[in-house]
């Protein structure tokens, strides 16, 4: 068996950025940028009023109360033609163009709000409640660098840089394919001692928030025949991801099937907890990642395995968060496979605690679905006490 960490540098190696395209700016989030955004203007393109009130002269208001002649009005959108001059104001408006002349903004509230003569209540500085040019970014800056999966935050400023289309990863396609004569569907019947299927609608989406598209082949009987056909689609696939046949019993037939099609091991068993038998090759030339296919299993090898891959697939960081957290109980020592124990994360007095759920059996999804994290117990910990901190992947 070998380690977590080396079955993860050996899975991303494997992989390189797919080719670009283009989309426009609205369809961009939750793409990965190929090249970084360019701001192609000033923000703001010019000195703006940040408040309602009068663009002035800050010596005209140096003494007050003051009287000056309003010579116009400046709202958003519609700059004053002219310039401010001794004893004279502009009535301007939040994010109005600040006048020729003009260096400071009075706030209305300091105003007697004159319609063509006001009065100014209190003095403005230079620069008061002004936006100068270029504050948040200039032309040529870069907004966003490449690699970065675009948040709605990365969208919105890189159209505020006036960037209309920008250049991102195409999204990896992922061949999706569970096996096992035990599986039917949700809502069909269930065949003799079997099972209903479900690690794969928890693969599914999670594809798609990690930017691959899913196709999924449904589930394969455990026959040579059928799963053999898994290798018609190895060509228009960045990936193919199987779920289930990848331990090494009689009915475990994804190296058997698929090894007279042209798959080669990379490497089998991990010494880990749960998710011990995944499989990495290559089938012809296209990667194939074998995950188990207990349901646990399955989103925990996903989550440390899959996710790295599709982000080495777009060329991205792989922003994999953990975080300390001091345990709410005492766990034991592990023993030689690195061990992902599902847990709840509370907030104790400003505190982060974790609280192992008491069971741990890789066959409660339930479990999973109520965790907020995966507490990580190295191969060979020694037994944590209470309050002691211990690394924890959050699951959200």
């Amino acid at each position: 068996m070998i380690s977590v960490e080396e079955a993860v540098a050996r899975i991303t190696s494997a992989f390189s950025a797919v080719d670009c395209e283009t989309v426009a700016i609205d369809c961009a989030a939750g793409r990965v940028l190929a090249e970084d955004a360019i701001a192609r203007l000033d923000q703001p393109p010019f000195a703006v009023s940040a408040m309602d009130g009068y663009a002035v002269r800050a010596a005209d208001v140096t003494q007050v109360p003051a009287r000056l002649n309003v010579i116009g009005s400046a709202p958003a959108g519609k700059p004053f033609e002219g310039s401010v001059c001794a004893n004279q104001a502009v009535r301007i408006f939040t994010g109005g163009v600040v006048p020729d002349g003009a260096d400071a903004i009075v706030i209305q509230e300091d105003t007697d709000q004159g319609q063509s003569v006001v009065s100014i209540g209190a003095p403005a500085a230079k620069g008061k409640h002004i936006r100068p040019a270029a504050q948040d970014f200039r032309a040529g800056d870069v907004l966003v660098r490449l690699g970065r999966q675009l948040s709605p935050r990365d969208v919105a400023l890189i159209a505020a840089g006036d960037v209309p289309f920008v250049s991102v990863r195409r999204r990896p396609r992922i061949v999706v394919a569970a096996t096992g004569d035990e599986l039917s569907e949700p809502g069909t019947p269930r065949k003799p001692g079997g099972i209903v299927a479900s690690s794969v609608y928890g693969l599914i989406p999670l594809i798609e928030k990690w930017g691959g598209v899913p196709h999924s082949l449904g589930i394969l009987p455990d026959r040579i025949d059928s799963i053999a056909k898994i290798a018609e689609h190895a060509a228009d696939a960045d990936i193919i991801v199987t779920l289930g046949g990848a331990s090494v019993g009689d009915h475990d037939l994804i190296q058997r099937a698929l090894g007279p099609k042209g798959f080669t091991l990379d490497f089998w068993k991990i010494a880990m907890r749960p998710g011990k038998p995944l499989i990495f090759g290559r089938l012809s030339n296209t990667p194939l990642l074998g995950l188990p296919g207990n349901p646990v299993s399955s989103f925990v090898c996903a989550l440390l395995f899959l996710k790295p891959a599709i982000a080495a697939l777009l060329g991205a960081r792989d922003e994999h968060e953990s975080l300390l957290a001091r345990l709410a109980a005492a766990m034991p020592a592990n023993d030689g496979r690195q061990d992902y124990v599902r847990a709840k994360l509370l907030r104790r007095k400003g505190e982060l605690w974790v609280e192992p759920f008491p069971l741990q059996d890789s066959s409660m999804q339930k479990a999973l679905a109520e965790a907020d994290g995966l507490v990580v117990r190295p191969p060979h910990a020694l037994a944590a006490s209470k309050g002691e901190a211990v690394p924890v992947i959050p699951l959200e």
